[in-house]
């Protein structure tokens, strides 16, 4: 039986394939054309997959869309209807895409795929929540979805038993955790959808105490928060109902005055509310999470949706609650309803057995060491050859120490919004001026925003002040502990300003070659640990293919280049032979 899973038109749209159950390939399509979040039709996500696994469209079995169309499109007339006609301007923008492609999305399969066969339309966060309770590692959880709104679901909870899952409790539209944040995030200045972990990141600088930090009480105004995690929104504060701004002016006035403007400058008062809208989401999720146990009183408990990336609150899920066990999907945003879509279709219509847990996370694209030294050559471009994979490591490691920034491309590319070890830049986690050189002069980013440690799992208690044993989602950076305090000083690259550390935990069954890399580096350094981000600069993806790598560490100040078994050195390479037309005419 071959599925593909599908999720688009909103933000990161991907594919997913699956055979009899297993994942065998995911992508986002923003890896391929290079637009960040792009929610166009995966066009190109849906190749890949196919010759990842060499088939054809005609191969596949069913197609399973991540979402009911009709259903959403019946909310989004409701809003306007009711708020007419103040949602008219909105209202006539978005209705010519609803019926030329949203609303056909059966059509779209037959004019884009070819595709003949059946389609199956899954809600919304069903999709989310099978996609993390079908591949993690439970026969029996409790669930949780949160983001911003599916169809009319804001969150859901529920229990997956073995192939059976039921979501039994809902939060609808327009009373969401997830749209509060991100009103917080569009009132500071960021971009929604994409920089709510800006705000994450900025909620470390702020005022942590509920007690005196007043934007808390000013946010605790606006929802109305009960001990079993249910809650409403006062929605006088907020405009996103029937227009394209989210905050509304009472919010702002609450606040003490207009949005940041994204050029002005990040003033305490702004890291004060960050922290404000970070202490308010994890008190909500966490009386959730709360409230589930007590229903289900089962130990393990899956989260999903774009809100379950909040590693912050991630990193209180086990010390807070009475949970003993945690999973979290790698791409617990739209992207990953992808594969939920797909697996509940073979599980819970199908009837079919599970046969998958998802331990890797290396579901993309990849390139073999003769694709990559073939690009290289035909670009002209210097570089050195290891046959030995213990020679290129032992390299790799002396150069991270002499306080080189390193690209790392190995393997296949990571599912998921976070660098993994197979599309990350990688620097000396004890270099007290390598976050400003990787902020300012690699990533252009603010320079508030904090860099991930990677350690090799066995060693993360030592630094970490984390859960024993540390959870599989730490494996997908997504969770936050505070660094021990002996190391903290120790450790000034991946500490952040309070204390804190977003670690990778890597275990050698699931990327070898990384893990031996920290484990090189730590023999030199006696801190087996790395700086890892990704690979990429602001606004742009995370880089896929080998070209797309090499530009940006010619673009950056990244010194050097690791592709599979090979290193290329920028300073080798500052000539004019490098021709970007003649390169993307390729």
């Amino acid at each position: 039986m071959k599925i593909l899973g599908i999720s688009c038109h909103y933000h990161d749209a991907a594919a997913t394939l699956l055979m009899d159950g297993i994942v065998v390939a995911a992508a986002e399509e923003e890896r391929f054309t290079r637009r960040k979040h792009d929610p166009s039709f995966p066009q190109n996500a849906v190749e890949f997959c196919l010759q990842q696994s060499g088939l054809g469209i005609e191969d596949i079995d069913a197609i399973a869309f991540y979402e009911k169309p009709l259903l959403k499109f019946e909310r989004l007339l409701t809003q306007h209807v009711q708020y007419f006609p103040k949602s008219y301007a909105v209202f006539r923008r978005a209705i010519p895409a609803w019926l030329t492609e949203k609303l056909r999305i059966r059509r779209l399969f037959r004019k884009k795929l070819k595709f003949k066969g059946d389609v199956y339309f899954l809600e919304h966060h069903l999709s989310h929540a099978a996609g993390v309770f079908y591949p993690s590692p439970f026969e029996e959880a409790a669930v949780l979805t949160v983001d911003g709104v599916g169809e009319w679901t804001t969150a859901a909870m529920g229990m997956g038993r073995r192939t059976h899952l039921d979501l039994t409790h809902e939060i609808r539209f327009p009373h969401s955790i997830g749209l509060l944040y991100s009103a917080v995030t569009a009132y500071l200045g960021f971009s929604v959808n994409n920089s709510e972990y800006k705000v994450m990141g900025l909620s470390a600088y702020g005022n942590k105490n509920p007690a005196t930090n007043p934007y808390y009480a000013a946010l605790r105004r606006m929802i109305d928060l009960k001990p079993d995690g249910s809650f409403r929104l006062d929605m006088g504060f907020f405009d996103y109902e029937f227009a394209e701004r989210m905050p509304s002016k009472k919010f702002c006035e609450l606040l003490g005055g207009p949005s940041r403007e994204p050029v002005e400058p990040v003033t305490a008062r702004h890291q004060d509310i960050a922290a404000a809208v970070q202490l308010v989401t994890e008190e909500a999720v966490l009386s959730m999470l709360r409230h589930l146990h007590r229903q289900t009183n089962c130990p393990n408990v899956v989260l999903s949706g774009g809100v379950a990336l909040n590693s912050v609150c991630n990193g209180k899920i086990l010390s807070e609650t009475d949970f003993q066990n945690v999973w979290i999907q790698p791409n617990s945003g739209d992207g990953g309803s992808s594969m939920g879509a797909a697996l509940y279709l073979y599980h819970a219509i199908l009837g079919q057995p599970r046969n998958y847990a998802l331990r890797s996370p290396y579901l993309g694209p990849g390139f073999s060491s003769a694709q990559v030294e073939s690009f290289l050559k035909s670009q002209h471009i210097t570089y050195h050859h290891f046959s030995s994979q213990s020679e290129l490591l032992d390299q790799t490691a002396q150069l991270i120490h002499s306080g080189k920034v390193v690209g790392w491309f190995q393997g296949r590319m990571e599912w998921g919004p976070r660098a993994l070890g197979a599309r990350s830049i990688l620097a000396n986690p004890c270099d007290p001026g390598i976050r400003d050189v990787l902020n300012l002069k690699v990533k252009h980013r603010e320079s508030f925003r904090p860099f991930a440690p990677a350690v090799c799992v066995e060693d993360a208690a030592t630094y970490f002040e984390c859960d024993n044993p540390v959870p599989l989602p730490a494996d997908f950076m997504l969770m936050v502990y505070p660094v021990r305090p002996e190391w903290r000083e120790k450790l000034p690259a991946v500490t952040h300003v309070d204390g804190s550390g977003r670690l990778q935990t890597v275990r050698r069954d699931a990327h070898p070659l990384y893990y031996d890399l920290i484990r090189s580096f730590g023999r030199i350094s006696g801190v087996p640990m790395l700086v890892n981000t990704s690979f990429n600069i602001r606004g742009e993806p995370m880089v896929c293919a080998p070209d797309q790598a090499y530009r940006c560490m010619m673009g950056t100040r990244i010194d050097c280049l690791v592709m599979e078994d090979f290193i290329i050195h920028r300073h080798e390479n500052l000539r004019d032979a490098w021709d970007s037309e003649s390169l993307a005419k390729d």
